[in-house]
């Protein structure tokens, strides 16, 4: 009794609760000490001070000169001036990273990009600023101390995100469904383990969320069999913006960059070490030579074809994979939240996101070869729309038609030359530098670039003996990028009070341009309008407007139409269909900046054709459908009228009866009059049943859709592809479809007709994730 009276007592009570509260609140308090959203102030509310950056071709001129040096003695001074520290092969996520890293220590640094910055991997992510569960699932399984080690330090990246450019990158919630009540205990463990591994760097906490919130939350989920969800917090982004940030940055610190600007030659001096490159203008082939003390090679999945230019007998370390996304109009998910599907039908993760007003979902992991433009094959597209199909309710018809674009991006998973080839790939990036003084650096995931950078500059400055050349240490973990200093998340008021813009086009400049939207909107043309007075969309269903196009030419360096419609703005990941029709206004915007002639107009017409042919859309009728360029000036204006009078002539003799080609899988199943000619084809050959309802037999469906035009190809469907229409309707086995049940199988047949075929089979080899080198 004496004993139970202590243990009991008030004393002891009093103890246990203040430490309970002191644990709790304690925990609280440290998961939610981060640093919080920028606090606005009167400053936000005015436009920042303006900054131009120099030109590409003062960039270009400045490159040359370093090139125009031939010896550097020991009192050279000017000469030395001259030669830069160090000269960055790459201008993706890394490349840029380690531009800024160094220009902001005080280093002279020289980066160039074969094509445009971002043009490969960088733009062509998850959007997912991350430390991946799953790694963290494999280190707690695996007891694998490298895989906790990459979480860890991803987590810790990932709030700096929210810091250096808050205007790019925001907290999203991810819904992880649940269907097993054991899972319960096991997705809550992990995902606790998840925020605690961030520790005072957290976002916000993850929490358990009951089958009614979470149908309320995500209506679009599967119900049937659901126990509740489990919510996570992550972070997104938009990364070929987020690049373009990080040159622009490094360009205000005083690097000098360069796109479409190819190394074809590296130099050596008598020693056998590295001291330059030869470098050629793709836009013009112009070379020139440029000096360094170092060289740094952070092109990717490209990483090989430099490392072949110092030593042609090098050993491969990059084997790429090939991660694909589709993106899906708004209506497949919430605006404020994602959801991950951690078991699809062969082990791998995807994420299913919103993302600038629409939906994006992927990714898969296939092995893949090296190439500029990768295509997202319709194996994957289809895969990826099985899986989405699979955790959706029943009532949502996932149709390829509702594929908006779709991509592929390359996923360097590099092999460290210096370790034993038993090691297999490395799991997070990897630096090396080769006997002649090249550093590579390659691997790792866009939410490390930062601490990648960092690690890179600093075997930069030992290897190539820039010590004495450096102002101070690593500073870009505090290092606000260009736009976030006078950012706040309600600047886009000021927008439309200042310039009269939509909501939408406001809210997309500020979180996009940050608080260089001022300058943007500085270039946008009056509307001609009551409302909105400024802001002439590219396409009527995305707030891009025209000054962007402006901005991109005259700020960010773009010097193409697919620059603009795929990095600077994201037209063309969002929504290809749409970027072919903003094309010609594009191309027009950029021939007033850059004097383009109607010979290199079309041809920037034609370029981006073909890339969008890459972008999930038939080539053949993004060829089909190919826009012109907008005469300019009296003659082009003269010439057109007589075309276009010519061929009224010559279709009033020899007229043309055409039907309107759908483009590729339509958002819409029919275009305008389809139906009526359906129903009129329907009617010709519907016959009475005994109930007096009029009805097509099973056999006749086809019989009857080859009498409407749109369906001329209907022949081809194999009964295989008809049966699981029918199936898919849940007709099968039905003898006869009235009009109802017909225009639903119709609907259903032209997706297959329209869809672009699959190619040959070919058998798919998962990457493990573990070994994957950009995200999941």
């Amino acid at each position: 009794m004496g004993i139970l009276r202590k243990v009991f007592s008030r004393r002891t009570l009093a103890y246990a609760t203040g430490g309970t509260a002191l644990f709790f609140g304690g925990g609280l308090v440290y998961l939610n000490s981060g640093p919080p959203y920028p606090v606005p102030s009167k400053e936000t509310r005015r436009p920042p001070p303006p900054w131009t950056p120099p030109s590409r071709a003062e960039m270009l001129a400045k490159l040359k000169a370093s090139g125009a040096i031939t010896t550097l003695t020991k009192g050279g001074q000017d000469a030395q001036s001259e030669e830069f520290d160090l000269l960055i092969i790459g201008g993706g996520a890394t490349g840029a990273g380690c531009a800024v890293d160094a220009a902001s220590r005080g280093l002279k640094v020289a980066l160039v990009e074969r094509d445009d910055f971002s043009a490969g991997t960088s733009s062509k992510s998850t959007k997912l600023v991350h430390g991946g569960v799953r790694y963290l699932q494999k280190a707690v399984f695996e007891l694998d101390y490298d895989q906790y080690k990459l979480v860890r330090e991803a987590l810790h990246e990932r709030r700096t995100f929210l810091h250096i450019a808050p205007y790019l990158s925001e907290m999203l919630p991810i819904m992880l469904p649940i269907y097993k009540y054991w899972q319960v205990p096991y997705y809550w463990a992990g995902c606790k383990m998840y925020d605690v591994l961030a520790g005072k760097e957290n976002m916000e906490s993850s929490y358990l969320m009951s089958k009614g919130k979470a149908l309320e939350t995500f209506p679009m989920l599967k119900s049937d069999g659901l126990v509740g969800a489990l919510v996570y917090y992550d972070g997104q982004h938009n990364d070929s913006r987020m690049n373009i940030a990080l040159i622009m940055s490094a360009v205000k610190a005083g690097a000098v960059v360069a796109n479409y600007c190819e190394v074809t030659q590296l130099h050596k001096d008598a020693n056998g070490k590295l001291n330059g490159a030869k470098v050629k203008d793709t836009l013009t082939g112009e070379q020139w030579n440029v000096r360094a003390k170092g060289i740094i090679n952070a092109t990717g999945p490209f990483a090989d074809s430099v490392l072949a230019l110092d030593n042609p007998s090098h050993e491969t370390i990059v084997q790429p994979s090939s991660g694909v996304h589709i993106t899906l109009p708004n209506y497949y998910s919430p605006r404020t939240m994602g959801l991950l599907d951690p078991s699809t039908s062969d082990g791998r993760v995807i994420f299913f996101l919103p993302w600038q007003g629409n939906t994006i979902a992927g990714t898969t992991d296939t092995p893949a070869r090296v190439s500029r433009d990768p295509e997202a094959s319709e194996e994957d597209i289809r895969w990826i729309l099985e899986e989405v199909r699979s955790y959706l309710s029943p009532d949502i018809k996932v149709r390829r038609g509702d594929v908006l674009s779709a991509w592929s991006g390359l996923r360097p998973l590099v092999r460290d030359p210096n370790a034993e080839k038993t090691e297999g790939l490395v799991r997070n990036h990897m630096i090396n530098v080769s006997e002649s003084g090249l550093l590579t650096i390659a691997g790792g995931k866009w939410t490390k670039y930062r601490a990648m950078a960092e690690e890179t500059i600093d075997t930069a400055i030992k290897a190539f003996g820039l010590e004495g050349r450096v102002k101070n240490g690593c500073v870009t973990r505090e290092l606000r990028l260009v736009g976030s200093d006078g950012w706040s998340r309600n600047m886009f008021i000021g927008l439309i009070q200042t310039y009269g813009l939509e909501t939408a086009v406001a809210k997309h400049l500020s979180e996009n341009y940050g608080d260089r939207a001022w300058t943007v909107c500085s270039l946008a043309e009056p509307t001609g309008e009551s409302w909105p007075l400024h802001g002439k969309r590219l396409a009527p269903q995305y707030p891009f407007i025209d000054a962007e196009v402006r901005y991109a030419v005259r700020h960010e360096y773009a010097q193409t139409a697919i620059d603009v419609l795929a990095r600077r703005t994201r037209l063309s990941f969002l929504n290809a269909r749409a970027a072919l029709d903003a094309l010609p206004t594009v191309v027009d915007i950029m021939a007033q900046e850059l004097n383009w002639t109607y010979a290199q107009r079309k041809k920037q017409i034609d370029d981006a054709v073909k890339f969008l042919g890459s972008m999930g859309i038939s080539p053949a009728l993004a060829a089909a459908h190919k826009p012109e360029p907008i005469p300019r000036g009296r003659w082009e204006n003269l010439m057109w009228s007589v075309r276009k009078t010519g061929a009224g002539v010559w279709n009033v003799f020899w007229p043309v009866h055409e039907t309107k080609e759908s483009f590729g899988p339509g958002r819409s199943k029919f275009e305008a009059g389809e139906v009526a000619a359906l129903r009129s084809a329907f009617a010709g050959r519907a016959r009475p049943v005994g109930d007096g309802e009029e009805k097509v037999k099973a056999e006749e469906v086809v019989e009857v859709l080859k009498l409407v035009p749109s369906y001329s190809e209907i022949s081809k469907i194999t009964k295989k592809e008809l049966d699981y229409v029918l199936n898919e309707a849940g007709m099968r086995g039905q003898s006869e479809f009235d009009f109802d049940e017909f225009i639903e199988i119709s609907g259903n047949l032209k997706e297959i007709l329209v869809a672009p075929s699959p190619k040959k089979h070919r058998s798919r080899m998962s990457i493990p994730v573990e070994k994957s080198g950009g995200g999941v």
